[in-house]
Parts: C-alpha cells; sequence; structure tokens
C-alpha cells in the first residue's frame, strides 16, 4: 500500500490504529480485513512482530474476525521479506494471506511476482493452514490459478480478489467483471473492487452480480470522483454494507465465511 497519512489524514499506520480500523470494520459487518503493517516512518514493512501487534489487538477484542495479511512484492521483492509474516506461531497467525497470481504494472511501477516465488508462497501457506486470498488483475491469473489447484498448491475452495480498473491493468467494466467470474474454477468464492475512481461503481456491481465487496483505503482514497471528500475505512465498510442491503444481500459473518472458505479445517 503506497499510500501515506499525508494523502489522506484517515489512514490508519501504527499498530494501534490499524488494529481500531479492523475492530470497527468488523463491528460495522465486515467478516475479513486485510492488513499492511507500517514502521515508524509510516513505510510499509514485512516486519513480523509488527504484525504479530496488531493481530494480537485484534484478537484480544474479536477473535472471530477473520484477518488477512499481505505478502505483496510491490515494496520488496525478496521472499523471505514477503514470507516472514506467514512464519507467525499459532496464538497470531493469520487465517489468510494475499497472494497476487502474476506479475502487472501499477501506473508507476511494476509488481513483479515470478512463478518461483508466487510458488514458494502458496507452498508455505498450505504448510502453514493459511487460506490464500487470490488477488486478480488480468484474466490470465485465473488460468494460472487453475494450473496452480491442479499441481496441489492451492487447495480449494478457492478465494478470489477480481481487482479492477488500476491503470496498466484490466478495465474496471462490467464486461470484464463478468467474465473474470466466468473463468472461475468450481468451488470458489469471489469478491471484487475498483481502484480509485471507480471504486463505488464495482461495489455496487458486486453486490449486484452475486459476489463479495473488497473495500477501503488501500483502493480508494476518496468517496467522489473529483477528490473533495477524504474516506475513511469506516465510511467504506458502511458504503459496502448499503449497497449490499440496497440489492437484497445479507451480509455474511465471519462464521459463515469460515464454513464457506473450510478455514475450520486449517
Amino acid at each position: 500500500m503506497k499510500h501515506r497519512r499525508a494523502d489522506n489524514a484517515n489512514l490508519p499506520v501504527t499498530p494501534a490504529e490499524i488494529a481500531k480500523d479492523a475492530l470497527e470494520a468488523g463491528e460495522l459487518g465486515a467478516a475479513i480485513v486485510h492488513l499492511h503493517a507500517r514502521d515508524a516512518n509510516e513505510d510499509p514493512t514485512p516486519d513480523a512482530s509488527i504484525y504479530a501487534e496488531i493481530i494480537g489487538r485484534i484478537r484480544e477484542k474479536n477473535p472471530d474476525l477473520i484477518i488477512c495479511v499481505t505478502t505483496s512484492g510491490r515494496n520488496w521483492q525478496e521472499l523471505e521479506k514477503r514470507a516472514a509474516v506467514l512464519e507467525l506461531p499459532d496464538d497470531v497467525k493469520p487465517d489468510m494471506a494475499s497472494l497476487t497470481m502474476g506479475s502487472f504494472n501499477f501506473p508507476t511501477q511494476a509488481s513483479v511476482n515470478p512463478p518461483e516465488v508466487i510458488q514458494a508462497l502458496a507452498q508455505r501457506m498450505l504448510e502453514r493452514n493459511i487460506k490464500p486470498e487470490l488477488e486478480i488483475f488480468e484474466a490470465g491469473m485465473i488460468d494460472y490459478t487453475i494450473y496452480l489447484i491442479r499441481k496441489g498448491f492451492i487447495k480449494q475452495p478457492a478465494y478470489f480478489n477480481l481487482i479492477l480498473g488500476s491503470l496498466g491493468t484490466m478495465n474496471a467494466s462490467e464486461d470484464n467483471l463478468r467474465y473474470l467470474v466466468s473463468r472461475l474454477p468450481a468451488f470458489s468464492f469471489w469478491a471484487a473492487s475498483g481502484i480509485g475512481k471507480f471504486h463505488m461503481a464495482m461495489q455496487e456491481l458486486a453486490a449486484k452480480t452475486g459476489g463479495g465487496i473488497r473495500t477501503g483505503l488501500e483502493d480508494s482514497l476518496y468517496l467522489d470522483r473529483k477528490k473533495e471528500k477524504p474516506a475513511s475505512n469506516t465510511d467504506w465498510i458502511k458504503k459496502a454494507v448499503e449497497t449490499a442491503k440496497i440489492n437484497g444481500r445479507e451480509i455474511a459473518t465471519p462464521d459463515d465465511v469460515r464454513k464457506w472458505l473450510e478455514l475450520n479445517l486449517c
């Protein structure tokens, strides 16, 4: 996550702030919270001890909330750094971890994910019973996921986040979302998000087409296209809940999602 508090004063950066936002999200209806740790300078960090503090704070107040951490290659490439958070002891081990299924371009930098790194992360998640949160930015990433399922690196049911609208990847259109969903393997669950100005429209489309909603400041700092109304994570969760209800969708509980993804068997 590249944003800093200077970009939006509502951005949580300390372990206490990140845990507070996660707990508030859970109270409002979120089943899964996705964490990016920061160091004292607000820079992204792979430091497992910081993740342990955040996760410990969350579990102390809400042990049912599903915790997903990042293993992104956006800020560092070394496998050891990306996998460090997967080695946490059981009491603070995450339930899920992101796994980006290929390399692609962000507007100003590349996210490099070589096959050997993807496979190594998937294997470590499998060994530690951590469910991958499969991040999809291009259609070919789904094909590669299917390959890894066949090879035994990823267990079904699989969970996909379909992320559209970042410059350099698939556009945030209804046709593209429906195509990606049509390509998902059997026994899959999915959520979708739009980046930046596409965020709200993709929330609505995900709710309308039967998926989950991925939301938060990582994907959009503003509530409006003109970037005049800074958002908070709480704002985005409230809008996601409202969007789901308008489309006749019930809000899943953490227990519901644990059962669907077989997390209780992990």
